[in-house]
């Protein structure tokens, strides 16, 4: 039986009308949804094309689109052509469908080989680690079951079940089930992308979002921060599956789009806002010198910050921004009572520098000697925000000074050490397209009427608006849809914004609307991936967004343009070209923001009575010495096992002592050779890892181990099972984590895991919560902390090789470079593609790090294998 359910018009995505027929049907007892449209060509000629789909599967729309009324549709006389439609639509959807049911029938073997091997102790409601294999009879499991079975094949494979005492299981066996297991899963996921794609439909980033709105535009004011923060799937903010929108989502775009624009016809329209200005130590300088206040004091001609723990000490008012922007602070300092060891580090922050607005924003750092030296920082100011430029190094002797206020003459007394600046030299700059490239791109060659009072109050002068609004749209939408774009597919927006013009009569607003109708279109917010092989602009977009976050080049679009792109050669010099980019700078620091969880760097702060020695100014030194790592890595194309273990990293001089590591002056970031002996040496041991896995008081090997095993080892820890504390109440009285964790590792249900997890956690043990080495645990005793129980990191690795120190655990680890080459390469393409690594994918994962073989599986090359393989090309 067929019925007509429903039938409505939309706009196609080439403007054209679509009449759109949802009939519903039933066909061998599978209820059946027909969705058959006819694409309007010309005002006589009419395309049909039909979908068929299950009905459960069907989002029905009540409401047709607006400007295209109901009684333009004559189902009468079409209806027997529909008829004709769904006989054979239905007829195809019964043979997917039955097909579809062979595809998820499961083997009996492997019903066999569960029933016979593991039924005895997962089944039921006392499954043994609340695994219960009855759970899993359904032919057709969802993607949690889905995540089940595949960690059977995985514990099956490895070794790890059936337990070797009490089975029999053969080799021979063992293998066998694998590859029926392994063959249907296979099956399961290449049935579900023949329908739907690797991928689904993924959006702009917020950081993507605000670098496309930078280049198509030409602004570089921060946007990303104004959105609302994204969640992360599989580790990344690219990953489809975490990618909702909603209402509010849909809104803050808006938001963000109409601030974008407002700041670029700002610029195109009222001229150059650079200036510069040079701020001398008596401008620097507190204005009245009797107060107490907490700007710095005029010493010698010298604006001069002591040493000390008062907030928002050092702040420089005369730096205040008086519009919001990108300034570039130009200083020119040196140090006072230097210490016998080093120089006088200091920290430059900005901020409002009140209580009532006390967050500060890190700007940089540099480190002050007896000779005078200059710094150049840049920064993004709010109007209003000053910097605050301070001694900062936690080691130095502070001063003390009562009431929270610092009098003129109140420090020098107290023989501490300070910084003395002779002068600021302030620019207000810009970055990108300058101002006359921003109205070229906005408005082409149009005359334009400027107005004193406001950019707004403009005028645009035309003779044929129309033709002007098409070049001026046509032009733009090509670059924000990052692909060819007909007059016919922007013939929608163009008539909404003639219907604007024609009640106003104001261009500047029209064409201001024509560009935010643009940008709020789904092929600008989203990537249009559409065919099953990406299509050479498909390609260059997302090889463009998964190397720079940001749109194609000129030279990519031309590639594409003339099919040229997907050639293998010419993919893989595009590569080299771009990761030899300026714009290949963000790379490495956008990868690792997300891969290594460096974007939480500032979520905790190590207590000071723990971690006396630790500063911001440590912390932003290891996050310039993993980005400075990682790119010498991409570079020099240095094997991925460097990693787990290197003979370098890159330090100034305030990092290496708080490392321990001596022979390094200077605070320029630097090539440092390792010590064999040192306990430093691969992003392993960097402080920037080791700060983000840990909570700012204490460590713990169960987290350290979770996460090394998952983002360097490429071992993935399932969840604990329901029901398991973390520490059961019989180990409560043990003294030290290993003792609780050995205890708790008596329960099988925990066993397995902590065989991956336990390995790296505990050798990592040496390393407190804000990355410095320890041999000892601190004890808590009133406000100071004492040394307690020896570390122990020895143990076995989960194949059984044991090892008694972080150095044995490199070496080992590192003699699998296979295996830290399959992780680093999953998780480029996770990141690359916006969808995490399945099953079916690591056949395709295994052939990209045989292919990184010959180069001793260098970062790279891994790179490049990744955009040339079948995986990134496919949808």
């Amino acid at each position: 039986m067929v019925r007509l359910h429903k039938q409505y018009r939309l706009v196609h995505s080439n403007g054209k009308p679509v009449e759109c027929y949802h009939l519903e049907a039933s066909a061998n007892n599978f209820p059946v949804s027909v969705i058959i449209e006819f694409v309007f060509t010309n005002s006589h000629e009419r395309t049909e094309r039909y979908n068929t789909v299950p009905s459960k599967r069907v989002h029905r729309q009540k409401q047709s689109a607006p400007g295209f009324p109901m009684s333009h549709f004559r189902p009468n006389s079409i209806l027997r052509s529909l008829m004709v439609c769904v006989s054979g639509s239905v007829l195809l959807l019964t043979g997917t469908i039955l097909n579809a049911e062979s595809t998820r029938k499961r083997p009996s073997e492997i019903n066999e080989f569960l029933e016979e091997h593991c039924a005895g102790c997962h089944e039921g409601e006392f499954a043994e680690a609340n695994f219960d294999i009855t759970a899993l009879q359904a032919d057709s499991p969802d993607s949690k079951n889905l995540e089940r079975w595949v960690r059977i094949y995985d514990r099956v494979e490895q070794g790890e079940m059936p337990p070797e005492e009490g089975s029999d299981l053969s080799d021979t066996d063992r293998e066998a089930f694998g590859e029926k297991l392994g063959g249907w899963l296979r099956q399961l996921e290449k049935h579900e992308r023949e329908r739907t794609g690797r991928v689904q439909g993924r959006r702009l980033t917020n950081l993507q979002l605000e670098r496309t709105l930078h280049g198509l535009l030409g602004v570089d004011i921060p946007l990303a921060e104004r959105m609302p923060e994204e969640p992360k799937s599989n580790g990344f903010t690219t990953v489809s599956d975490g990618q909702a929108m909603s209402h509010f989502q849909l809104q803050q775009h808006l938001d963000i789009v109409d601030l974008a624009l407002d700041e670029a016809f700002r610029r195109a329209l009222t001229g150059n806002d650079r200036d510069v200005k040079t701020l001398e130590a008596k401008a620097i300088s507190r204005t009245n010198p009797r107060r107490r206040t907490r700007e710095p004091e005029l010493i010698d001609g010298m604006a001069v910050t002591w040493s000390g723990t008062v907030s928002f000490y050092g702040r420089v008012p005369a730096t205040t921004a008086r519009e919001d922007g990108w300034y570039r602070f130009t200083v020119r300092a040196k140090a006072l009572n230097i210490p016998d060891e080093h120089g006088v580090w200091c920290s430059v922050r900005s901020g409002k520098c009140v209580s009532s607005s006390s967050l500060l924003s890190w700007v940089g750092a540099f480190e002050a000697t007896e000779k005078m030296d200059e710094w150049t920082l840049e920064c993004w100011l709010e109007r209003g925000e000053m910097l605050e430029i301070r001694p900062a190094d936690v080691e130095l002797k502070k001063a003390r000074f009562a009431g929270g206020q610092i009098g003129t003459g109140e420090g020098a007394p107290q023989n501490v050490p300070g910084v003395a600046i002779e002068s600021i030299v302030v620019e207000h700059i810009h970055h990108g397209a300058s101002d006359e490239e921003i109205k070229n791109v906005l408005l082409g060659d149009l005359e334009v009427s400027h107005s004193k009072k406001s950019w707004k109050y403009s005028k645009v002068n035309s003779e044929q608006p129309r033709r002007d609004l098409q070049e001026l749209m046509l032009k733009f939408a090509n670059r924000a849809f990052r692909r060819p774009v007909t007059e016919v597919e922007i013939e929608p927006y163009l008539n909404f914004v003639m219907k604007s013009f024609n009640e106003n009569q104001n261009l500047l607003d029209s064409i201001r609307l024509g560009y935010r109708s643009l940008l709020c279109s789904p092929r600008f917010l989203y990537f249009t991936e559409t065919s099953k092989q990406l299509d050479d602009y498909e390609l260059a977009v997302r090889m463009s967004y998964f190397l720079w976050n940001a749109p194609p080049d000129e030279e990519l679009l031309e590639l594409a343009k003339h099919r040229k792109l997907k050639n293998e050669g010419v993919l893989r010099d595009q590569v080299q070209r771009m990761l030899a980019d300026s714009k290949a700078e963000h790379f490495v620091k956008d990868f690792a923001a997300e891969w290594l969880d460096l974007s939480e760097i500032d979520f905790t702060t190590p207590d000071r009575r723990l971690h006396p020695d630790f500063d911001l100014i440590v912390q932003q030194s290891m996050l310039q010495e993993t980005h400075a790592f990682l790119q010498h890595m991409l570079d020099n194309n240095l094997s991925v096992t460097n990693v787990i273990r290197s003979d370098h990293t890159f330090l100034n001089e305030r990092l290496a002592r708080f490392y321990e590591i001596d022979g390094v002056e200077g605070d320029e970031l630097q090539y440092v050779s390792l010590n064999p002996q040192s306990n430093r040496g691969g992003l392993l041991t960097q402080g920037a890892v080791l700060k983000v896995t840990a909570n700012g008081t204490t460590t713990s090997p169960v987290l350290r181990g979770v996460w090394v095993s998952e983002r360097l080892l490429g071992v993935e820890i399932p969840p604990p099972p329901s029901g398991i504390p973390g520490i059961e109440p019989d180990i409560r009285g043990a003294t030290t984590i290993r003792e609780m964790l050995e205890k708790h590792q008596s329960d099988p249900s925990c066993a397995s895991c902590h065989k991956a997890i336990d390995p790296p956690g505990f050798v990592l043990e040496h390393f407190d919560a804000s990355g410095a080495w320890r041999d000892r645990y601190p004890q808590q005793r009133g406000k100071k902390a004492k040394s307690a129980a020896v570390i122990d990191p020895s143990n076995a690795l989960a194949s059984g090789e044991t090892f008694d120190n972080l150095a044995e655990f490199q070496e080992l680890v590192c003699q699998n470079p296979e295996g830290l080459a399959e992780n680093v390469a999953s998780k480029l393409v996770t990141y690359g593609t916006g969808a995490p690594v399945s099953f079916s994918d690591r056949d395709e994962i295994q052939e990209i790090v045989e292919a990184a073989s010959d180069e001793q599986f260098g970062f790279r090359t891994i790179v490049e294998e990744v955009v040339v393989s079948d995986i990134f090309q496919s949808k």
